[in-house]
């Protein structure tokens, strides 16, 4: 009896002692000798910092966070300069493996975590393509506006309107067919926002109720019946 007693306090004060936290993100920045890191999310339309860690010359290290539904999160890295790097990442409970490198802290950066994150990574290829295409259209358009060539401005300001429509129309399909994953209403929100309403309604009755019901499902609805409300007007 005596046991189970001391049995039973020790699970209380385990229980007790410290916040849990639903997230942790272990980091691994090679070259980071010393600078200030950051863990970012935003609430109500402010970036918020939820946990930091001041590195003086242990590259690894945890970060923490209270999460409710998987949402994006934002690795901000300050190497006490006036740069200031950030890794955005989705992320759910449980843990999300952050490496890379100082030099390059975005373009390095290899993230191991949630399956919202591996989702987001599909889509994100796909539009890396199509921004490379552009960034060779801008230089393009450029040198046509130099040498006066009207005929070439034309196709490319045309090709521009087919890349962008391209963009919505993909991001609209990607959403619809990962209606099960909270990326689907996040790319709403952040990437086809000022769509047409009709997309929007679309990707947002097809998501699943688990979807609906977690932190970007809720904003999606929220703005939808906004825009509505505003129509009425």
């Amino acid at each position: 009896m005596k046991k189970l007693s001391i049995f039973l306090l020790s699970v209380l004060m385990l229980s007790c002692g410290g916040e849990q936290n639903d997230l942790t993100v272990k980091t691994n920045i090679k070259g980071l000798k010393k600078g200030t890191v950051y863990l970012k999310k935003i609430e109500d339309t402010t970036l918020v910092t939820v946990d930091s860690i001041v590195v003086n010359g242990n590259s690894s290290f945890e970060l923490h966070s209270k999460i409710e539904s998987p949402e994006m999160f934002y690795l901000d890295l300050d190497k006490n300069s006036t740069e200031q790097d950030r890794i955005g990442f989705f992320a759910d409970r449980g843990v999300t493996e952050i490496n890379t490198t100082v030099k390059n802290f975005v373009l390095d950066a290899k993230i191991k975590g949630s399956e919202q994150q591996k989702i987001l990574e599909k889509y994100q290829a796909f539009i890396t393509r199509l921004n490379n295409r552009n960034l060779d259209r801008i230089k393009e358009k450029f040198d046509a506006q130099v040498a006066q060539d009207t005929i070439k401005i034309q196709a490319l300001e045309k090709e521009e309107r087919s890349a962008l429509k391209r963009r919505y129309l993909y991001t609209v399909n990607f959403a619809i067919q990962n209606n099960d994953s909270e990326v689907a209403p996040y790319l709403a929100l952040s990437e086809i926002y000022n769509a047409r309403l009709n997309l929007l309604d679309t990707i947002n009755q097809v998501l699943t109720p688990k979807v609906k019901a977690s932190k970007y499902g809720k904003e999606l609805n929220s703005f939808i019946e906004k825009i509505k409300e505003t129509e009425k007007e």
